[in-house]
């Protein structure tokens, strides 16, 4: 439970302000269409977590463990610090209208977005620490449903009213949490 909690916690943190959240924003502002748009988000986020999170399975099975907290705990505390920097629109393109549809362009969008981004590598090393693809993989997918889901639906008219820089400070702070207790090697 430990597990599915904490991922859930830290993905949707840190997808506040993010770069797929605010192409989350603009492809509902330009194709008004928000269950395809969720859909896409959805079937996206669940391939590109899923494949994250046996990637950091798969560290955690052949990094020796003294090694392994280590990388974690320092990773977890240099996601702490990436997490205090701003992600702009300029960072994301949307695909021209095509074939694919709303869905289509979604999923793509969102599956190339997700490449390298944050949430995807705290994944990795969320799986790689609690060595549970399955539970680590729901928990992201559903933080990632829970930060972007809203954003689809309500729009710009929500990122007015959250204070940002406090959204990123709190989560620097959970990552910079993270770091330490499992340098500590406090935690499952």
């Amino acid at each position: 439970m430990e597990a599915f909690a904490v991922s859930t916690g830290v993905v949707a943190l840190s997808e506040i302000g993010d770069k797929t959240q605010l192409l989350a924003l603009l492809l509902a502002a330009r194709f008004r269409r928000p269950l395809p748009i969720v859909l896409g988000i959805l079937v996206a986020t669940l391939a590109n977590h899923a494949a994250a999170a046996a990637f950091g399975a798969w560290v955690q099975a052949v990094v020796p463990e003294s090694a392994l907290r280590w990388g974690l705990g320092l990773s977890f505390l240099a996601m702490a610090a990436w997490a205090l920097k701003p992600d702009t629109l300029d960072d994301t393109r949307t695909p021209p209208t095509s074939a694919l549809g709303v869905f289509g362009i979604t999923v793509l969008a969102f599956f190339l977005a997700e490449m390298g981004d944050k949430t995807q590598i705290a994944t990795v090393m969320l799986a790689a620490k609690y060595a549970m693809l399955f539970t680590v993989t729901a928990g992201t997918t559903l933080g990632m449903m829970l930060a972007n889901v809203p954003a689809v639906l309500i729009g710009e008219r929500a990122m007015k009213i959250l204070p940002l820089v406090w959204v990123r400070r709190g989560t620097a702070g959970v990552f910079a949490l993270l770091g330490v207790l499992v340098l500590a090697g406090v935690g499952g």
